[in-house]
């Protein structure tokens, strides 16, 4: 990237030249960057030894508000100075007294779903294809290649959302055999083949189709190249996301393809949500840094994952007694967003929880959640999040630079699922895998911005769930989408080009659901249960902070001496759906036992909860049909019974009529 010069004072004509002269030294070096694509694509496989939370590169395992659109000016970064050089802080000074030169690059902004330690993933929406076929991928910063399960898959699990139908768009063409990717046995498609730490899979062939990133988006409609997924096992076959979103490093990489067609600049970001609170926010693009942003080095020499300058832990404002080189092992430490804890090389997880264990002496150690681990749980501490500083260490990151990343406990405990107010360390050992590896928990509230551009990675606490009002966005909407051109021909299209016209995608960032279910096991034998129904739906209501009405009992089930009730959550009033906002806060409220009943209720379990698609409320159809066959016949019957009524009296006044002079018979006299 070719950098600007920075001179002493001048005069404006002087200003206005050099910067002109920059703004093409600029446009030069971003051209020149975009041709520098690394032909290496790398699989993950390593890191996790403890393939608990979906270690690896998609992350599944267990478990474990913005209608604005965005200004993201980009700034031409300052000359490297020689820090002994005296005159670096007047060079600073004068630099900093100057307008950075901005350059208005539209970005992708879209939200992110789901839950960390509920899927063990965050997941983006997106969506291909023309007319577009929208998918739930995992934001993967270790993964490479973006896919989506294929409608030709031979072993492809249940997902989210139904597969990719190639036969159904009109700007789908495959990546045809070439020297640069690995070709099917015919030598005719470019094919796709990945396997994963914790023995899972993905093969296919690679396509090449418009994808969108949805309506909250500034950055238009692009081709792009992905795979058609015709084979997973593991975790990739059982996960509910239909498949991954790559943003590692690499040619097939969502982000580096953008970043070739010089759509976007070399930067992306992500916000994942905290404990409480699900969702968070990405930002393919440059994004405006916060002020107070804490940067460290991230080498791409140094491995092909993103790593940071890890140099020192503290906890409890002391350091860790470890030689820094623990922390620049074999990969060194790795940011990974596929990843759903975190993980430390063992002489650092034995320091980190030696000294962890010594702050929290007057929590009770209890057993995990899981009996499959040894987890270190401490109950004891409430239930309340925002209070759990009070009684668990304060933990920092310190980079080579110098400077600190302090975690809260969100950071480093998760919840546990059995036992309310109790909390377990949620950093473990990696086995004998010397790699530091940092999975989603230690980023929960905290914006990452991947600045691939300036090889640097920056870490700005926040809450996620509010990210959108925090930035520095613009008024304006961002622009319609075109019009759809279903004879839009890909024939002749090269893959890394944008069509000229762009196909319609009638799509929206903020997605809806249309229930919430789940399961609850109580003590309590349903024939006594059953008269306090009504009590028991207001109850968990108020729980879930929603209207009585929303709550109805499904079906339920006699187990001996209790009972199994399926409840559903409904939208509200006629609604046929609610924002997925509102489900994942509903779900993470059941997931983090936040539903207490009274202890009349006596024990009971919460679980196997889910949040269903919207569906067409056909009952309501189904209803009025019964209704107004009901009253078609009723009126029939109506009618009927009036003729027959109507007729009888007639006859009866026919017999009953007879002339003066007719002869009557006589009548039989009853005896007495």
């Amino acid at each position: 990237m070719a950098r600007p010069r920075f001179f002493p004072a001048i005069g404006s004509t002087q200003v206005l030249l050099i910067c002109l002269f920059a703004s093409l030294l600029c446009f030069h070096g971003v051209v020149s960057s975009s041709l520098q694509i690394s032909q290496l694509d790398f699989n993950k496989t390593f890191f996790v030894s403890d393939n608990r939370g979906g270690g690896g590169e998609n992350g599944a395992g267990s478990g474990g508000s913005r209608q604005t659109t965005m200004f993201l000016p980009l700034f031409l970064s300052p000359p490297r100075l020689n820090q002994s050089s005296p005159s670096s802080s007047s060079v600073a000074s004068v630099q900093q007294s100057r307008r950075h030169l901005q350059s208005r690059r539209p970005n992708a902004r879209m939200s992110l779903h789901d839950d960390l330690l509920l899927n063990g993933y965050y997941t983006t929406r997106l969506w291909i294809g023309t007319p577009p076929q929208r998918f739930a991928l995992i934001v993967d910063t270790g993964s490479t290649v973006t896919y989506v399960p294929c409608s030709t898959c031979e072993q492809c699990g249940k997902h989210q959302d139904p597969r990719f139908q190639p036969d159904l768009s009109s700007s789908y063409e495959t990546l045809k055999c070439n020297i640069d990717c690995n070709c099917d046995a015919e030598r005719e498609n470019c094919i796709y083949d990945r396997q994963y730490a914790e023995m899972s899979s993905s093969s296919g062939i690679l396509g090449v189709d418009i994808v969108s990133f949805g309506n909250l988006s500034e950055l238009a409609p692009q081709r792009a190249i992905f795979g058609c997924e015709n084979m997973e096992t593991g975790d990739l076959y059982s996960q509910h996301a239909d498949g991954i979103m790559g943003l590692g490093r690499g040619e097939l990489s969502i982000v580096d393809q953008l970043v070739k067609k010089n759509v976007i600049s070399d930067s992306f970001s992500l916000c994942y949500g905290g404990m409480d609170f699900g969702g968070g926010a990405m930002v393919l693009g440059g994004i405006s840094p916060p002020a107070d942003m804490v940067y460290t080095r991230s080498d791409p020499a140094r491995s092909p994952y993103y790593n940071i300058e890890l140099k020192e832990m503290h906890v409890a404002g002391k350091a860790l007694a470890l030689d820094p080189r623990v922390f620049d092992r074999k990969h060194g430490t790795v940011l990974d967003s596929g990843t759903t804890y975190a993980y430390l090389p063992e002489e650092a997880f034995t320091a980190f929880k030696a000294a962890i264990m010594k702050e929290v002496h007057a929590l009770k150690q209890i057993q995990g959640p899981d009996p499959n681990y040894n987890d270190i749980c401490f109950s004891g501490a409430g239930s309340d999040p925002s209070q759990l500083s009070s009684t668990f260490p304060l933990v920092e990151m310190v980079f080579s630079n110098g400077q600190k990343l302090a975690l809260s406990p969100e950071n480093y405990l998760f919840r546990h699922s059995k036992v309310r107010g109790a909390y377990c360390l949620g950093i473990f050992q990696n086995g004998k895998d010397p790699t530091t590896l940092l999975g989603g928990i230690i980023v929960r509230n905290t914006l990452v911005t991947y600045d691939r551009e300036h090889e640097k990675v920056g870490f700005w606490k926040t809450n996620c769930s509010d990210l959108w009002g925090r930035l520095n966005f613009s008024s304006l909407s961002p622009p319609p989408p075109s019009g759809m051109d279903n004879t839009n021909s890909t024939a002749d299209v090269v893959p890394t080009l944008a069509p000229t016209e762009q196909p319609q995608y009638n799509t929206s960032e903020e997605v809806k659901a249309g229930q919430v279910t789940f399961y609850m096991s109580l003590s309590v034998n349903y024939s006594d249960l059953k008269p306090h129904i009504p009590e028991l739906e207001q109850l968990i209501a108020k729980e879930l902070d929603i209207n009585g009405s929303q709550v109805h009992l499904l079906n339920f089930t006699s187990k001996g001496n209790g009972s199994l009730i399926r409840w559903a959550i409904y939208p509200p009033g006629s609604a046929d759906s609610m924002p997925n906002s509102t489900a994942m806060d509903i779900v993470s409220r059941l997931a983090e036992n936040r539903v207490k009943l009274p202890d009349t209720y006596g024990s009971y379990k919460l679980f196997d909860w889910n949040i269903e698609p919207p569906q067409p409320r056909r009952w309501r159809l189904n209803y009025m049909v019964i209704l107004v066959v009901f009253v078609v016949i009723l009126i029939i019957g109506l009618a009927a019974s009036g003729a027959w009524f109507i007729r009888r009296r007639q006859q009866q006044s026919l017999v009953s009529y007879k002339p003066v002079d007719s002869v009557v018979p006589e009548q039989e006299l009853q005896p007495l």
